[in-house]
C-alpha cells in the first residue's frame, strides 16, 4: 500500500487485507464492516461468542465481503501464528492488523484480585504483542503494513474507569510509540486510535449515571457511534494517511 490521492470512501482500502482481533461485536464488528465497505478483504478473530461471530460474518456477507473467521484466544501465540499462516496462504499476506480485542474488569484496585489483573494485562497487552509479532513477519518482508492498536480514554482523561484497564491501555500506547520506532524503517506504520465512549461494548455495560456523566463532560454532549469511529479508522490505516506513525489519535466527542 503506497501513498495516493484522496479517494472515495468505498475505494479507500480497495485490495487491502485487514485482520481485526475481537471482531465479533461492538467496535470490532463496526471496524470489520467499515473496512469491508471501503473495499478491503476482512478477517476477524473471536474467542467465545459464536452467535455474535456468525452475525458479524453474515453482516459482512451482506456488505459483499467473504470474511475469514477464526476462534481462539489472542494470548495464544500458536493461534496467532495459525491465523496469519492461513491469511498468507489464502490472501498472500496481511496489510492491516487492528489489535481491538480487550477485556474490562470493573473493580477498584482494592477489590481487583491478581487473576483479574493478569487476565486484563494478558488480553489487552500480551494479545496485541502476540498478534503484532505474527503479522510483522510478513509485513517486514513486504516492506509495508499498518498496525492499529485500539486504546482507551481512561489513560489520560477524567474518568472513574478501573486502574487495571487504564494501565493496560497505557501500556498499549507505549508499545505503539516504541514499535513505530522499531519498524518504521521497514515501511511499517504503527498507530493507536483512542475512541470515546460509544453506544456499544463498554458503553453498554456502564451504569446509566456513568454514561450520563460522560455526556455532560463531552463537548458534543453525547456518546459516540461505533460506525463513526470505524469510518475514521478506515482513513487512518489507508494509503491517504501515509506519513503518520507512532501517533495516539483521540476521537471522543471532546472529552
Amino acid at each position: 500500500m503506497t501513498a495516493a490521492a484522496l479517494t472515495p470512501a468505498s475505494e479507500r482500502l480497495r485490495g487491502a487485507r485487514c485482520l481485526v482481533t475481537g471482531g465479533s461485536r461492538g467496535l470490532g464488528r463496526a471496524l470489520c464492516l467499515g473496512f469491508a465497505r471501503a473495499g478491503a478483504q476482512v478477517a476477524f478473530t473471536y474467542q467465545r461468542r459464536v452467535d455474535d461471530a456468525e452475525e458479524t460474518r453474515q453482516a459482512l456477507a451482506r456488505a459483499g465481503a467473504e470474511a475469514r473467521v477464526f476462534q481462539g484466544s489472542v494470548t495464544d501465540a500458536g493461534h496467532a501464528g495459525r491465523v496469519v499462516d492461513d491469511l498468507i496462504e489464502t490472501w498472500g499476506g496481511v496489510d492491516v492488523l487492528v489489535n481491538n480485542a480487550a477485556v474490562f474488569r470493573g473493580h477498584p484496585t482494592v477489590l481487583t484480585d491478581e487473576e483479574d489483573w493478569d487476565e486484563v494485562m494478558s488480553v489487552n497487552v500480551k494479545g496485541a504483542y502476540v498478534f503484532s509479532r505474527a503479522c510483522l513477519r510478513p509485513m517486514l518482508r513486504a516492506g509495508a503494513g499498518h498496525i492499529l492498536n485500539i486504546g482507551a480514554f481512561a489513560v489520560d482523561r477524567v474518568s472513574a474507569l478501573p486502574v487495571v484497564f487504564a494501565a493496560s491501555k497505557g501500556a498499549l500506547e507505549a508499545m505503539t510509540r516504541a514499535m513505530a520506532r522499531e519498524v518504521g524503517r521497514y515501511g511499517v506504520r504503527v498507530n493507536c486510535l483512542v475512541p470515546g465512549l460509544c453506544d456499544a461494548g463498554l458503553g453498554e455495560r456502564l451504569a446509566a449515571p456513568r454514561r450520563d456523566e460522560y455526556r455532560q463532560l463531552a463537548a458534543l454532549g453525547r456518546l459516540g457511534d461505533p460506525d463513526e469511529v470505524a469510518t475514521f479508522a478506515t482513513w487512518l490505516v489507508s494509503p491517504e494517511n501515509a506519513f503518520m506513525s507512532g501517533a495516539v489519535v483521540t476521537v471522543d466527542g471532546g472529552l
